[in-house]
């Protein structure tokens, strides 16, 4: 899968050996790390058809650690929103929702959400909001946009495919 950092909404790549992943941590409704800007400051119209789902970018949200087993009933929505300002508070839209994730769900390295980028009238900042029904433990997110998807397909037993 290719990632570039500068498609990254949370988590970071830290500067060592093994080129850990450290997730953006969620305890309370937030916003992601990194906003978007996805045109020059300045540029007019406010509002353009940047044509994000004709890039073939798909969207993926997944856990780098667990969520705390006493967390277990609690909710999480991922929504994706672009707005005229950084902090997402203006006049914000909404380009997608996860639904809601229990807390029993998000396992280290779980996929809490793949979402195919839509096209449409993105605002200049795109990122995302991390909505929670109460207050979390701690655990982290890893959010990106990529061209291209791994999909690791399990097969069962014996299975072999013909050449």
């Amino acid at each position: 899968m290719i990632l570039d950092t500068q498609l990254r909404f949370s988590g970071a790549i830290a500067n060592d050996a093994a080129a850990t992943i450290t997730g953006q941590a969620i305890t309370a409704t937030a916003i992601s790390t990194n906003v978007l800007d996805l045109r020059a400051p300045g540029s007019t119209p406010a509002i353009v058809d940047e044509a994000l789902g004709e890039w073939n970018l798909t969207l993926i949200v997944k856990t780098t650690t667990a969520a705390n087993g006493a967390d277990a009933a609690k909710t999480l929505t991922i929504t994706l929103e672009s707005d005229v300002d950084a902090g997402l508070s203006t006049s914000v839209t909404n380009h997608g929702s996860s639904g809601a994730i229990t807390g029993a769900t998000l396992v280290a390295n779980y996929v809490a959400w793949r979402y195919r980028m839509p096209p449409g009238n993105y605002e200049r900042y795109l990122g995302l909001r991390y909505t929670v029904s109460a207050g979390f433990t701690a655990f982290g997110i890893e959010a990106f946009l990529t061209p291209n998807v791994d999909r690791n397909i399990q097969y069962p037993n014996n299975y072999s495919i013909d050449a």
